[in-house]
């Protein structure tokens, strides 16, 4: 590999780019309108324009992409999170144009990117699932029958889902027979795939993720993650290890990770994602990601394993450099989602200009972000400004950081979120990990109605 194209923007280029460049791989960067002068365009040994600002018309289009890889000499191209890291076309694209994708094949995405069809890759792999529908339902009347199988309440999930949308849960036949069209409508749109499921809804859960590496022949988990505190299935705050899990549950679901990327012969970086049973302690696996994560850099402070690095590396046909018994975990890592966002008003995206910009540093803190004093948010992407992640020798020294450091984040211009996870990360019941899928949303409520 010695050109790598980054299909991406933002923090995550940022991300490539820089373990792109301590690899001694050259960079190029694809730019839209509004990210002329971004720090991603700045920092890439060159940048190609890819068009006007939405991402539709930029970000999204594979032909754009492919074309500027090729015109840019680069022989390999990394697609980041979101846009098009999980779809199977552009895999095949970057692929068919004799350029290498860093990460899993198209077949490998499009297996598991279905998640119907990866449940039962799971189950062949003697990974448990939560009880629900083996394959899709064909309409509302189907998803009754179904659900009188499984039990209310159920969770209605789009095949192709992710991100939270598509997703419904109900309480009986009436909200099912309510919620069904409408859900299937918002995954035709989101995802071209109107096509449902059903699973059992596990009221009191966590939701607790392996990494994973493969090389086609092996593979390793780096542990897990803790991803419970989520606004509107978004999540917010991540941890690596989870808080709230036994020795024995975290053998078991390590162990089930890795056992589903030898069935499915996984090559690159990804996530193994489970629902944990708050209650009993079981646990049941719900979808694959088949890429880098957001919150990928927890993982990276607690075990100094370069996820993206050695994606590339894997991608370009180098084995697993580790064994599982080298894979060690030291301390604590929390990451916090801070968003051009205003929490006084529902979390209404904030886009515009910016003054100053004040950015949290010291000792274990790593801020993973794009954004510059004086610079612009733009209404076309996502709100993400930056990820904050702190590092500590066990959990509360964790947390203490986490508070310094979100009380040194300040951006002037537009409101943001850092506030706010500054007071969710003193509240009593996040240092005593007591908390599942739902607190997060409860406890904004609650502050709602107390303001």
């Amino acid at each position: 590999m010695r050109r790598l194209l980054v299909a991406n923007r933002g923090e995550i280029a940022v991300r490539i780019i820089r373990a792109a460049r301590d690899l001694g791989i050259e960079t190029v960067a694809v730019a839209s309108k509004a990210d002329g002068d971004a720090l991603h365009a700045r920092l890439a040994d060159t940048c190609v324009d890819i068009g006007p600002s939405p991402a539709s018309k930029s970000y999204l289009v594979t032909t754009t992409l492919v074309a500027a890889a090729r015109d840019s000499g680069a022989d390999a191209v990394h697609p980041g999170y979101g846009f098009l890291s999980e779809r199977a076309a552009f895999a095949a694209a970057v692929a068919d144009a004799g350029l290498t994708f860093v990460g899993p094949d198209a077949a490998t995405i499009e297996r598991m990117g279905d998640k119907v069809a990866a449940r039962e890759v799971a189950r062949a792999a003697g990974v448990p699932t939560v009880p629900g529908t083996p394959g899709g339902v064909a309409d509302a009347d189907a998803a009754v029958a179904a659900a009188a199988d499984v039990g209310f309440p159920v969770m209605l999930k789009a095949a192709a889902g992710g991100g939270g949308r598509g997703i419904r849960v109900v309480h009986d036949e009436h909200a099912l027979r309510s919620a069904f069209g409408q859900a299937s409508a918002e995954a035709e749109k989101a995802f071209g795939d109107g096509t449902m499921y059903l699973e059992r809804f596990v009221e009191r859960a966590r939701h607790v993720e392996v990494q994973v590496l493969g090389d086609g022949r092996d593979a390793v988990h780096l542990f897990e993650r803790e991803c419970s505190l989520q606004r509107r299935r978004q999540k917010v705050v991540e941890e690596a290890v989870s808080p709230g899990i036994t020795d024995a549950v975290r053998d078991a679901m390590t162990t089930a990770a890795v056992d589903l990327c030898r069935e499915v012969g996984y090559r690159s970086a990804g996530t193994v994602e489970f629902l944990v049973d708050d209650d009993s302690g079981e646990f049941f696996f719900i979808e694959m990601n088949t890429r880098i994560q957001v919150e990928h850099p927890t993982t990276e402070l607690v075990t100094g394993i370069d996820l993206v690095a050695e994606q590339l590396r894997i991608a370009a046909g180098e084995p697993l450099r580790t064994s599982q018994e080298q894979v060690q975990r030291r301390g604590h890592a929390i990451e916090y989602r801070v968003c051009a966002e205003d929490p006084a008003r529902d979390f209404l995206p904030q886009p515009g200009p910016l003054g100053r910009v004040t950015l949290p540093s010291g000792p274990w803190v790593r801020c993973d972000t794009w954004v510059e004093p004086d610079g612009t948010v733009p209404p076309y992407y996502d709100s993400l400004l930056a990820k904050v992640v702190v590092w500590g020798a066990d959990r509360a020294e964790a947390l203490a950081r986490s508070r310094r450091a979100l009380a040194e984040f300040t951006v002037d211009g537009i409101p943001t979120t850092a506030g706010l996870l500054g007071e969710l990360a003193a509240e009593p019941w996040v240092a005593a990990a007591d908390f599942h899928t739902g607190t997060l949303e409860h406890w904004l409520a609650e502050r709602k109605d107390t303001a």
